[in-house]
Order: C-alpha cells, then sequence, then structure tokens
C-alpha cells in the first residue's frame, strides 16, 4: 500500500517549472522517462543483438504494466501509436448503432462518422446534453434496439466533467461500452473493467511523450468488433507467410504494425512510476490540487464549469466576456500555463503542482480580478444619484477605468480641479503617479430624456460637499 513516502517521491519526480497547469495537452516528461529513454537509445545504438532485444522487450512489459493498472487480464491490451488508433480499430469494426457526445473530443466522434461513412454498416447518434456534460440519464434517452455501443470519454477534455462510468455500464446493458480514456488513465481510480474498450496515450497525465498509445479489448468486443484494420502485426504467421493469415488471439488482432521499442520504454518507465506510488494515492492528490484550484477561483470570484464532486484533474474556467481576455492576460504575465479556449480558460493540475504553483496561479487570479470593472447599483430614491426621472443608472452612467502613466503630464505638477471642468471633448493635462489609477465617470443621458430629468440643484451644487443624501460627494 502507497504511504507518505511513495507520495514524496512521486511528488519529487516532477520537474517541470513552476506555473504549468496544462497536463490536459501535454505532460512534460518525467525524469525517469528521459532517463530510460536515453539509455535504451544508447542500446539501440550498439548494434548488438542483445541490446536490440532488450530494448524490443519493453512492449511486453508496458502491456503487463497496463494490465496491472486497468485490473483486466494481459492478452486484452494492445500497444497503440495514438488513442485515436485504438478508436479507429474499434469503430472500423463495429456494426449498428454507436451512441456519442456530439461536444466529445474529436478522436470519439470522427472516428464514429468516418468508420460509418467508410463501411456502411454503422450509424452514428449523436447526444448533447447541457453544457455538454455526459450524463446517465442523456445517454438512456437515446438508446434504441439498434443501439449496440456507446462511445466517449470518461473525462471531458472541455469542461473536466468525469463520467459515472459504473452507473452507465448498468444502463446500458450488454451493449458494448468504448471509452477514451487519456484524460483519466493513471490519475482516475476506477472499476475499468466494466468498459470493453479502453482506449488511452501516455503524453498527458503519464508524462511518457507521444507515441505511448495503447487499448483493452475485452472478450465481449473482440466477439463483436471485427479486426478490419489488422496488419502484419496482427496476424498469425510471419513475414513469409503467404496469402492472408488470419489474425491473432487476443487484442494482438487490433494491430497494424510493431510497435516503437522507444515509445515502449518512455511508456514503461511512466507506468512504473505510477504503479509504485498506487492509482489511488495519485488520484487522491490530483483531485485535491484541482479542488485547489477551483478555491482560488471562489476566492477570485471566477465562474467554474466543471462539475465540484465528479472530477479529475481539469478545471475549467468560465469567466464572463468582459473578463475573459485580462484574466487570459494575467495567467501569462505570471508565468502560468493553461488552454485558453473560446470564452473558456482549461486548468490541468497534477501531482507535482505544488505551492509554488498555487501561488503564481493565485496571483494571476488576483491580478485579473484587480482589473475588473464592476457594475454599479446607482439606485436611490430621487433626491440622490438614483432615480433621475425614473432612467436605471445602468442606462445613463459610464465607467472607464484606465492607467494613465507619469508621463501624460509633463508638467507633472498640474492638475483640474474640477470634475465640472471637463466634458467628453475637453484635452486636458492631468499630474499622476506612476502606478496611479484613474477613475474618469462620464453621465450620459439621451436627448430624448433630457425633458423627463429633474435636476435637484443642491445634489449638483459645485461647491456643495455632499449630495442632497447627505453622502459625501466624490470629485474626478
Amino acid at each position: 500500500m502507497a504511504d507518505v513516502s511513495d507520495a514524496d517521491a512521486l511528488i519529487e519526480s516532477f520537474d517541470v517549472e513552476p506555473g504549468y497547469f496544462d497536463w490536459a495537452r501535454f505532460g512534460p516528461l518525467s525524469r525517469a522517462v528521459r532517463d530510460e529513454m536515453s539509455a535504451d537509445a544508447e542500446l539501440l545504438g550498439t548494434g548488438r543483438t542483445a541490446g536490440i532485444d532488450l530494448v524490443g522487450a519493453r512492449s511486453a512489459e508496458a502491456r503487463e504494466l497496463i494490465a496491472r493498472l486497468l485490473g483486466v487480464p494481459g492478452d486484452e491490451i494492445v500497444l497503440q501509436p495514438s488513442t485515436t488508433h485504438g478508436l479507429l480499430h474499434a469503430m472500423f469494426g463495429l456494426e449498428g448503432t454507436v451512441v456519442v457526445p456530439a461536444q466529445d473530443f474529436p478522436a470519439v466522434r470522427v472516428s464514429a462518422a468516418r468508420a460509418a461513412a467508410a463501411r456502411g454498416v454503422l450509424s452514428v447518434r449523436e447526444i448533447d446534453p447541457a453544457d455538454g456534460i455526459v450524463t446517465t440519464d442523456a445517454i438512456v434517452e437515446a438508446l434504441t434496439d439498434d443501439v449496440t455501443a456507446v462511445a466517449l470519454s470518461l473525462v471531458d477534455y472541455r469542461t473536466g466533467a468525469l463520467v459515472d462510468l459504473a452507473a452507465i455500464r448498468e444502463a446500458i446493458g450488454d451493449r458494448l461500452l468504448i471509452v477514451d480514456a487519456i484524460q483519466a488513465f493513471g490519475v482516475v481510480d476506477i472499476d475499468w473493467s466494466v468498459a470493453d474498450v479502453i482506449t488511452g496515450n501516455g503524453y498527458k497525465w503519464l508524462r511518457a511523450g507521444r507515441g505511448t498509445g495503447f487499448a483493452r479489448f475485452s472478450p465481449a468486443a473482440r466477439e463483436r468488433i471485427e479486426p478490419v484494420l489488422s496488419g502484419i502485426s496482427g496476424m498469425r504467421g510471419d513475414a513469409g507467410s503467404l496469402g492472408v493469415p488470419g489474425v491473432l488471439e487476443g487484442a494482438a488482432a487490433y494491430s497494424v504494425a510493431p510497435s516503437d521499442p522507444l515509445a515502449a520504454s518512455r511508456l514503461t518507465a511512466a507506468l512504473r512510476e505510477i504503479d509504485q506510488a498506487g492509482v489511488s494515492l495519485v488520484a487522491g492528490l490530483v483531485r485535491a490540487r484541482a479542488q485547489e484550484v477551483m478555491q482560488l477561483a471562489d476566492r477570485y470570484d471566477v465562474p467554474v464549469l466543471t462539475p465540484r464532486d465528479a472530477h479529475a484533474g481539469i478545471v475549467t474556467l468560465l469567466p464572463v466576456p468582459a473578463d475573459a481576455s485580462a484574466l487570459a492576460a494575467a495567467l501569462a504575465n505570471h508565468g502560468v500555463t493553461v488552454t485558453a479556449r473560446g470564452a473558456s480558460i482549461r486548468v490541468s493540475a497534477h501531482v507535482g503542482n505544488g505551492p509554488d504553483s498555487l501561488l503564481q496561479l493565485g496571483d494571476a487570479l488576483a491580478d485579473a480580478a484587480s482589473r475588473r470593472v464592476s457594475a454599479v447599483d446607482f439606485g436611490g430614491d430621487a433626491g440622490g444619484m438614483g432615480g433621475i426621472g425614473g432612467i436605471d443608472g445602468a442606462e445613463v452612467f459610464t465607467i472607464d477605468v484606465i492607467d494613465l502613466p507619469s508621463e501624460v503630464s509633463p508638467d507633472g505638477d498640474e492638475a483640474v480641479d474640477e470634475a465640472s471642468a471637463f466634458s467628453p471633448d475637453d484635452e486636458a493635462d492631468i499630474a499622476v503617479e506612476p502606478d496611479e489609477e484613474v477613475v474618469i465617470a462620464t453621465i450620459e443621458v439621451a436627448d430624448d430624456d433630457l425633458d423627463d430629468v429633474a435636476f435637484d440643484d443642491a445634489a449638483f451644487d459645485g461647491d456643495a460637499p455632499h449630495d442632497a443624501s447627505g453622502a459625501p460627494r466624490t470629485e474626478i
């Protein structure tokens, strides 16, 4: 069982620069992965049979480690160049109707569509639940007698939502369950055996680099998914076999060509680190980091799209449109690496995101919050600023917040005394100190409304220190 020392060892294995919160896009290679790859590359450079065979054995070791982490037999695992390769094997060999989320990652949707168009034996039925977050109920609503499979991502790449795989398994009955696990494998602790096809890659959360894909095909999957794309490494016999040999037993049938031994070497090293620490420990630490990100977002009033009770390491922030660009800029300025996609900002936290990284993220969020322009409520009785002629304050007041550099005023010591001296068309030198914030308030009243506006002379008397309500009057 993993203990504190295992956690410390895993955390110390992260030597990426602080502020990296983009593991859902790419996981910088771990030190162990880099060392293993370098050592095996040297062996492949010797030309000695023993060295070449030793590196070649990494493929079998990687399959066994994947099988152990998934809790399935080793013959159900096959290495693939990518997650998509595994999905293509599944979709091209499938018949009937497959249900897929309309907003899922293209690897799922496009693979299904390509297979349907190419073979004519598969139909695709898309579901599009609210916010694109897949629920068991949304899947159940799409089930009909012709549905033979359901395909989805375990963790949604956009929202970070974690589906209830066990509930989906129970709901769909004996239909095949095909899972894209790239955002979950190694950092989510679930019963993987409920899925019939599992595809993934080690270049994100495993920190193994690209080319480290894999797939699991259960006995039920192998019975119903024809190995249409099976190639030389998936056939019986050898290179000298004539004709079209049959396919191998087990998941090996869903293989096109021999796997890259150096990719297998990297994947093996990465899997060893996860296996040694334990998936349960890793999953717990990843969730804790994600929750710390959510807490920071809450502190600075940045809306979070990711479900609080069903997530892994991805936290998707959904700032209001007016704040999005400022937040993205603040994150970049503070050295925080994330993925900005449209109006959302995806922050993906891993075990190695320690206090330094979280501090940078917090500073960036605080910086963005300090520049936020909030709506001002000018409501009040007719004697105050609100209630002027029945016009809503939000309609007549525009507040611009600007940072003026010190060189705005070449004289540096003269300023206009009265706000009444300004008009939108005036030009004036303003003396400000460096980093001083200047707030300019402009009252805009539509011409058609002027006859309905009743001003209280006392409230707008230039000599009065207070407005009609008795509140101190601030001059700008």
